[in-house]
């Protein structure tokens, strides 16, 4: 007699594996969204504070690129020393939008508005703007699904001086 397993042993063995792997897969999608949403709102943060920085050290704006390396807006050549000018975050589909702001009514930008609009948000941006809420202050609703439009507005300086 030959030994080996039996059609019925090799059939529950598959149905057992595809049973986990039913229960995994959407595990590891949501694991993918999840280190997507922490590295997008951790760049949006970032940029935030390079921005601040590049203000501080300058005492004016210029373009995403010069100012920092994050490279996620919908364009990182856009002069935010410009008020009339805005980028969209993370991609030119983003729900958060960064808008230079001055104080004074220049042209002259001293200070960034980051405005979150939930009309145009994808589940994506969604946690991204819920994950910028806790970084940043970005406020939005209360619940870890932000449904309701929210901003915060950073100024920068107060001297004028610049270098």
């Amino acid at each position: 007699m030959k030994k080996g397993f039996t059609m019925i042993e090799l059939i529950f063995v598959i149905v057992i594996l595809g049973i986990l792997a039913a229960v995994a897969i959407p595990k590891l999608t949501a694991t993918r969204d999840d280190a997507t949403i922490a590295r997008s709102a951790t760049d949006l943060a970032t940029a935030v504070h390079d921005i601040s920085s590049y203000y501080t050290a300058k005492g004016s704006l210029t373009t995403l690129s010069t100012m920092t390396n994050v490279t996620t807006f919908s364009s990182v050549s856009t002069d935010l020393n410009s008020t009339s000018n805005s980028v969209k975050f993370p991609d030119s589909s983003g729900c958060i939008t960064i808008t230079p702001n001055a104080s004074s009514g220049s042209g002259a930008a001293n200070g960034i508005n980051i405005a979150y609009a939930s009309s145009s948000a994808t589940t994506l941006c969604k946690g991204i703007a819920a994950a910028s809420a806790k970084l940043m202050g970005l406020t939005v609703s209360s619940s870890n699904v932000p449904s309701a439009d929210g901003n915060k507005t950073y100024s920068f300086g107060g001297s004028g001086v610049s270098w």
